[in-house]
This record gives C-alpha cells, structure tokens and sequence, in this order.
C-alpha cells in the first residue's frame, strides 16, 4: 500500500511533468504506476487514501461457523489429543470417521486461539546468533582448528587428525594424530603450537566449532593460562569454520592422498607430516595471490608479489598490443575476516580487528 505522502508527491512529479508536455501515461510509467492507478489517487478533487484496509468485505462461503471453530478447539483440547499436533490429530479423526477441518485450518484457528503452541516437551527452534567477527592483519593473531577422520584397515575405527590453521598465512601451526578425540590432545596440541610460534602476548583468537574436545574443560583452563581467546561457531554450521574445512578439502582431495586405509598410526603421522611439509612449504594458495603458507607467515610474499607485478609490466611493455587492459593485481591481501558481517557492519562494535 502507497501512503497519503508518497501518493501526494507522485501526484505533485505527473502534475510538473504534465505541465512540461508530457503524457499522462507516460509520467505515471516512469513512477511505476499506471494511469489508472493515478487517476484512482486523485478523484475527488484530492489525494485520496487506501481504502483497503477498512474496506467491508463478505465472508468466504467456505467459512466455519463459530461453533464449528469452538468444536476444533474442545476436540484438540481433549486429553486423548492435548500432546498431539493437528497433522496427527486430523488422521485420527477420519479413522473414527469424522472429519472437521484440514491440518492448515486446524493450525490457523489454534493460532487464532493461542494455543499454537509445542505440544509436549518438545520446545521452539532457536536462532543462534552468528559467531563475533574477527579480521587477521598478520600471523598469529586468528587461528583456526579442527578434528578430521582418517581411515584405518579395521572397519569403523578411524584416527583423528587435529589441525591448528593460522586464517592470515593459512600456515599450518600445528598437528597430530590421536586414536580418540580428547580435550587433553588439544590442550596439549594448542600448547605446542603457541611454543613453536613463540605465542607470547595474550589476545591469540582460537576458532572451533561446538564439539566436545573444543568445550572440554582441560582446553579451557589451558587457553586460559595461555591467554588464548575462545571462539565457537554455531551448532551444526561447518561455514562458520570455513578455513579449517577448506584445509581438509585440500588434505583428502590431493594427489598423494592414499587409496587404501592407512596400516597403522605411525603410517598415519608420516604421511600427515609429509603433507604438512608440502603444503606450507611448497604449495601455492589461490587466496594468498599464490605465494606459500611460510612466505606468507615470514613475510616474505611482498617482496615476491612486487617481483611478479614487474615481471608483468616489463612484459607489458615489450608487446602492449597484447594486453587490452591493466596487468594483473598482484597486491597482497591485507585483511582476513572470520565470519564477516555484511561490509555495512564490518565497523561495527561487534566486530573486532585484531592489530598487527
């Protein structure tokens, strides 16, 4: 519905657009309006208001009488149906050989009624508001971890592999594989990580999802000693830890991955440490403008993007006639965000930029 004052200004803009030679019809087609509708607005010598609202309408034919809608009500009322939703309570009303209404209009007149409510203890779904966002602008500042199978030759039974990932560098700070899931290898894991960083000042934001080995109380207190920020995504959301499901992607999808289950625990590590070395080392991340996970941590990748940008204007300049436009944008990434909000809310309260 237009209201009164949008409804006066369209009018004022055909009126001056009329008064210039225009056609009606052709004023009101830019609004978005037809003429018909303009000349509905303006009979009567004014603007008139939408009438819908208080207009007097007659009841639908199909209509339910108040007494039949007071019998839905008492029949759903009834103890033998009081935990029962309308979709269970209408089939069994037809197999007694009656029937009132259909599940949609049961629904709307409990609704009307108030008591469209969970039946028994089941309680309303909840929204879980989005995990706090966090923008890495160097390493060590955001790091990323996770818990991931690994298959073994006895059917069922896995090993986990935990992964600690830094978001900036997308280096991986720390592993180990384990033959359960526990608080203690985290804590354990997340220690060593922080010593071989040399972690020293409090404010590093550890990322997980909800699982019991992220929650665990051992992990806690060590983050905690640690000076470590806790961060969690929400329940059964595996976008909310986008880098750590990106890494085993990458992990489970490379060439050397193995085709058959892995013997043993040992044949495990030494493989996952291969790939580690691999990965940081030798492998050259598209969101990193293809530079290693180590250049990217030492700092190192500026000096080799600004080589490449020369590399491509010299070639730019040997044969412009190849090159239609710029060369390619080999300027380093400066942010990373965990969960970004919309780029409105990027500089909100809730949204934290950690410093370099």
């Amino acid at each position: 519905m237009t209201s009164i004052p949008d409804r006066r200004q369209a009018f004022e803009l055909v009126e001056q657009a009329m008064a210039q030679g225009a056609r009606q019809a052709k004023a009101c087609e830019l609004l978005g309006i037809s003429a018909r509708t303009y000349q509905r607005w303006t009979r009567k010598g004014g603007i008139v208001p939408d009438g819908r609202p208080e207009a007097s309408r007659p009841a639908p034919a199909n209509r339910l009488s108040e007494a039949e809608r007071a019998h839905i009500v008492e029949v759903c009322n009834r103890p033998e149906y009081a935990n029962l939703p309308p979709c269970q309570i209408v089939p069994a009303l037809a197999d007694q050989g009656e029937y009132l209404a259909s599940e949609s209009t049961f629904y709307r007149i409990l609704r009307e009624a108030g008591q469209a409510n969970r039946r028994g203890r089941a309680q309303p779904p909840r929204r879980r508001a989005k995990p706090k966002s966090y923008c890495a602008t160097g390493p060590n500042q955001v790091w990323s971890w996770d818990i991931t199978y690994l298959a073994s030759t006895i059917r069922g039974a896995f090993y986990r592999l935990y992964l600690v990932l830094d978001i900036y560098s997308r280096k991986i700070v720390g592993w180990e594989v384990h033959e359960r899931e526990s608080a203690a290898h985290a804590a354990e894991l997340i220690r060593k990580a922080c010593l071989a960083e040399k972690v020293t000042r409090p404010g590093l934001v550890l990322h997980a999802d909800n699982g019991s080995p992220m929650k665990g109380a051992t992990l806690m207190a060590t983050l905690q000693q640690l000076g470590v920020v806790p961060s969690f995504s929400r329940p059964s959301v595996s976008n909310d830890n986008p880098y750590s499901e990106s890494l085993f992607r990458t992990l489970k999808y490379t060439p050397t991955w193995p085709q058959k289950p892995f013997e043993s625990l040992n044949a495990a590590r030494q493989w996952v440490h291969e790939f580690v070395s691999w990965y940081n080392g030798s492998h050259r991340h598209s969101a990193l403008k293809f530079v290693t996970p180590n250049e990217r941590h030492e700092g190192r990748d500026t000096v080799l993007l600004a080589k490449r940008k020369a590399v491509y204007e010299t070639a730019r300049k040997r044969h412009p006639e190849r090159w239609s436009g710029p060369t390619r944008n080999w300027e380093p990434v400066v942010e990373v965000w965990l969960n970004p909000d919309c780029p409105q809310a990027l500089a909100g309260p809730e949204n934290e930029r950690i410093a370099a």
